[in-house]
């Protein structure tokens, strides 16, 4: 199975087209109804659906590692920062992410790219 993703409202659309046209299988946000959510829901929001969240809001890496530290159960957080990591990099490494590994594999981790 492969590992599908669930976007923040931060990340730009042609992220998510970009995954698309490759057959990643992407969720953003704000076609969940989910645009309004305050960072914890999101979060939640991303683990009820079994997708590991895909955010450049630097909020949810703290919400990550409270998580960690208490031992929460999360499905997984990966951070691009919007200066460092160009579109077709953070294209390219989100369908490495999705395609070559597993669910399983991203639980209670945070995670930065490029890889």
């Amino acid at each position: 199975m492969s590992v599908r993703l669930y976007f923040d409202v931060q990340v730009r659309r042609a992220v998510a087209d970009g995954l698309r046209l490759r057959g990643v299988d992407v969720l953003r946000a704000q076609e969940d109804g989910a645009g309004e959510l305050e960072d914890p829901e999101l979060l939640n929001r991303a683990g009820e659906l079994g997708r590991l969240l895909f955010t450049q809001d630097k909020d949810l890496l703290r919400e990550g590692a409270k998580r960690q530290r208490a031992g929460e159960h999360f499905a997984g957080i990966i951070f691009a920062h919007q200066r460092y990591v160009n579109l077709i990099k953070c294209i390219t490494d989100l369908e490495i992410i999705a395609k070559d590994s597993e669910p399983d594999e991203w639980i209670g981790r945070v995670e930065h790219l490029p890889l």
